[in-house]
């Protein structure tokens, strides 16, 4: 067979909607696409060669040097006019291995994400925190590009990008972006939120929170008066709140708490699902607003009440993770066994599709009233 080249075939799956691609030596080239996992076997098992070939191609000069001396690298790629990636070097068994990320030039809106609506609400924040979180793969980096090119196209703002690598690339309309790359503009994440405090920023997004010193960071900002994004690698929007407390020592978890209830606006959690009415997913959201009743339950450390709050539906922006999963089903976005696959508590997903609504419940009640007068 022939050589494999790796922009050809880029070219090729782009045009296809692939999402990743997985190169290993030794075996076919793998991509994804809808979710799925698909082998391309009318190419021939990557080699050595093609690995270190194709490495050759996509690394930027200023980082080759690293690439021999580390286990581990993240670096953006771009095909003009086709499509930015994200592409990840890794070695397992001593061999050299790559994934790599379409990363889409146009970046689309809240609504056209399938989101709720609520979220754009977070871009007219003028201060505070906003996480969105969820497992790799899940849509975070795609929303937070939504809500900074909201503000880029309604507002006159400073913001900065502090990514490992840079994805999405921003055209400065009634804003100024700057964007900086992790070990290419600044050193670390949390150097570069401590230098970007003195960039006149308004808005603040960071790529990633992965430790404590991140973490700080983004209150830090937060609490001085700039508004923050950022996304975490948690599953559950209520949740998220322990996850941060708990990276912190025992003995400062409740200044933590405390200054998370300050500062914190909302935490959205998302997971992309198949769809059966047509190609491609949609994603379902939990969405906790912290209104003055949550603030309080953060600081005295009350999460299962906020968790109930938001079962209640008690305001209207919030909703949890099974409720939308139920109004995806109810819609027809969604098989129930993607539901069911999808979901964290089978047991009252169940019951909102046998109809059986009561109490925190109503809500799915009302979901199912309005559906049907609808139609």
């Amino acid at each position: 067979m022939d050589e494999f080249k790796i922009i050809p075939f880029l070219r090729s799956v782009v045009k296809q909607g692939v999402s990743d691609i997985h190169l290993r030596v030794d075996e076919y080239p793998v991509v994804r696409k809808d979710g799925k996992i698909l082998k391309i076997t009318n190419l021939a098992k990557m080699t050595d060669d093609d690995l270190e070939n194709t490495l050759a191609e996509l690394l930027p000069g200023i980082l080759k040097s690293r690439a021999d001396q580390v286990f581990d690298l993240d670096f953006a790629y771009e095909i003009k006019g086709v499509s930015r990636f994200r592409v990840n070097m890794s070695r397992q068994l001593g061999k050299l291995a790559l994934v790599i990320r379409t990363i889409p030039y146009e970046i689309p809106k809240i609504k056209e994400l399938g989101l709720p609506v609520s979220i754009e609400q977070f871009s007219a924040l003028n201060n505070g925190i906003v996480l969105v979180t969820g497992p790799t793969g899940s849509g975070k980096s795609t929303t937070l590009a939504s809500l900074i090119e909201s503000i880029n196209t309604s507002m006159q703002k400073h913001i900065i990008t502090i990514e490992d690598p840079i994805e999405f690339l921003y055209t400065n309309k009634k804003c100024i972006i700057s964007q900086r790359q992790v070990e290419v503009d600044t050193t670390s994440f949390p150097d570069g939120v401590k230098y970007a405090l003195r960039q006149d920023p308004d808005v603040i997004l960071i790529g990633e929170i992965r430790d404590r010193e991140t973490m700080s960071a983004a209150l830090k900002a937060a609490e001085t008066g700039h508004l923050v994004y950022a996304t975490m690698h948690t599953n559950d929007a209520v949740q998220t709140v322990n996850r941060i407390v708990n990276i912190y020592e025992p003995q400062d978890r409740e200044f933590i708490r405390k200054q998370l209830s300050e500062t914190l606006r909302a935490t959205v959690s998302q997971r992309l699902l198949p769809r059966k009415d047509t190609e491609g997913r949609i994603p379902a959201c939990e969405v906790l607003v912290v209104t003055p009743t949550v603030k309080d339950f953060i600081a005295k450390d009350n999460l299962e009440e906020v968790y109930d709050l938001v079962k209640k539906g008690s305001f209207n922006d919030m909703i949890t993770m099974n409720m939308s999963i139920y109004e995806l089903y109810v819609r027809g976005y969604i098989s129930e066994a993607t539901a069911l696959s999808a979901t964290d508590n089978k047991n009252e997903l169940k019951q909102y599709m046998r109809g059986a609504y009561h109490g925190a419940n109503s809500k799915a009640l009302k979901l199912k009233e309005e559906l049907s007068s609808e139609q």
